[in-house]
């Protein structure tokens, strides 16, 4: 095992001593996401960010109890293996969810003469059981973009769209979140205009709110 692996498993340890949502345990939490952050697996591909922000959500989870999911067990793997395995798994629901999305969009009239058809292969992601109850990370994160005190999220919109801001998206966007299809169906923009300007203006806002908490 590496030392920063050894630090890692002693960070952890010190976090679960502490009570879920105590300072003590979210510094050491807050220790932990900056050390793996830059070992975390990339992609260039358009729903990287949201894949990792599904993935440090888990992680504040899971990592001292089984919210969500199986709780971290540091015997099988490191923390960096085991938010890598769930990053590359939420990487392959996105791409899944885009190649359907697209195999509609190419051949809806094919599509919808086989709607009736009981041997359609079904996407494996619709299977999957519905989301828990949101996490206090996620309500406190919810609340701040409510509130927009400052009315920052609002002001920041696309051109010519003051209605598609930063507060609007980031709030259809949190779990459980409006697919971007859906979004550029709504308003009338592209899949492509929604995530460039959430990437450019929202995650930026978002990220140093997550900062100023101790999220990251």
């Amino acid at each position: 095992m590496s030392h920063l692996d050894q630090q890692l498993r002693q960070l952890v340890e010190d976090a679960c001593q502490h009570p879920a949502g105590s300072p003590d345990r979210q510094k050491r939490m807050t220790q932990i996401i900056r050390m793996v952050s830059g070992k975390l697996w990339k992609e260039n591909v358009p729903y990287y960010q949201d894949a990792l922000q599904q993935t440090w959500v888990y992680f504040c989870q899971n990592l001292c109890e089984a919210a969500t999911g199986e709780r971290y067990n540091p015997d099988r793997s490191t923390v960096t293996t085991w938010l890598n395995y769930y990053l590359r798994r939420r990487l392959q629901d996105f791409y899944h969810r885009t190649q359907k999305q697209q195999a509609q969009l190419v051949s809806p009239q094919v599509r919808s003469s086989r709607s009736g058809d009981a041997n359609d292969v079904l996407d494996p992601v619709d299977s999957l059981p519905a989301r828990p109850d949101v996490p206090p990370i996620l309500d406190e994160v919810r609340a701040w973009v409510e509130a927009d005190a400052s009315g920052e999220l609002r002001r920041i919109h696309i051109e010519g769209h003051p209605q598609v801001n930063c507060r609007e998206l980031i709030l259809r966007r949190l779990p459980p979140e409006t697919s971007w299809k859906e979004l550029a169906e709504e308003f009338g923009l592209t899949v492509s205009t929604l995530s460039s300007f959430y990437q450019r203006q929202c995650m930026p806002r978002l990220r140093k709110f997550g900062e100023s908490q101790g999220y990251i």
